[in-house]
């Protein structure tokens, strides 16, 4: 079994986020991520990017004048951008950090779940369905996406894979990988093939493909609905991400 602990797994897949992100804000117009005292703040503040990427992860566990300075630093720097939407990331257990933000004005916007794994620990075979890759602008139809978005990226950085019925790409999932951590992202699937396995081979793929690739962990935020699809490929629960939101303020 693992030798990694909870608290490994859920840094390793913070630090990779982070690192998602920078490579994210390379792509995008004005965008960078402000690494400051007790939070890391994704800052894109043009294009259609905007409408995505502005978030925050707070660090857990910070001392009273820590969590103010952090607060203070994260709202600090998205004004500086003109921007007065965005979301604060923080995790669950973390009480106070959660109490701030409502004194402030907060609100709760959604939830995502933490989850991370060793690879040493897949618990599914190799898919036998045949996957491949897309280029990327077919990639951003079949998410519904423009096709300026992240246009300056250096899109080789991310692993892709793909799935087709019929020639047409109809399932996708992203990797970005980061010191011994690779993390999952964006695993979907079109609408009309939903519910035939293909996002459990996607992620069970990038897996087997991460650990090829010399990886130790992967880590990756799940929705209530495939919580338990990222369980049966042997990813652990790390805990509820809480995003608040401003109570004013549109991105």
């Amino acid at each position: 079994m693992s030798r990694f602990t909870d608290a490994e797994l859920y840094l390793r897949g913070s630090d990779t986020l982070l690192a998602s992100w920078e490579a994210y804000a390379c792509g995008a117009a004005g965008a960078a991520v402000k690494r400051l005292p007790g939070v890391a703040a994704a800052v894109f503040p043009d294009g259609p990017e905007r409408a995505v990427y502005n978030n925050a992860l707070l660090q857990r566990d910070l001392g009273p004048a820590e969590r103010a300075e952090a607060l203070d630093a994260m709202e600090t720097a998205y004004a500086a951008a003109g921007l007065t939407r965005f979301a604060a990331w923080v995790h669950e257990r973390d009480r106070a950090m959660r109490g701030e933000l409502e004194r402030r004005g907060y609100t709760l916007d959604t939830t995502t779940r933490a989850m991370g794994m060793a690879l040493d620990d897949i618990r599914l075979p190799r898919p036998a369905i045949e996957l491949g890759t897309a280029e990327w602008l077919e990639y951003l139809r079949m998410e519904g996406l423009p096709p300026d978005f992240l246009a300056d990226a250096d899109h080789a950085a991310f692993y892709l894979l793909a799935a087709r019925i019929d020639g047409e790409l109809v399932a996708a999932a992203l990797a970005y990988d980061f010191a011994d951590d690779c993390g999952i992202y964006n695993v979907g699937t079109v609408e009309k093939v939903r519910r035939r396995g293909l996002g459990t081979a996607l992620t069970t793929a990038q897996a087997y493909a991460a650990r090829a690739r010399g990886r130790q962990t992967a880590s990756l935020q799940s929705t209530q609905m495939a919580e338990r699809v990222y369980a049966a490929v042997g990813f652990r629960d790390l805990g509820r991400i809480l995003e608040y939101v401003p109570r004013k303020g549109e991105r």
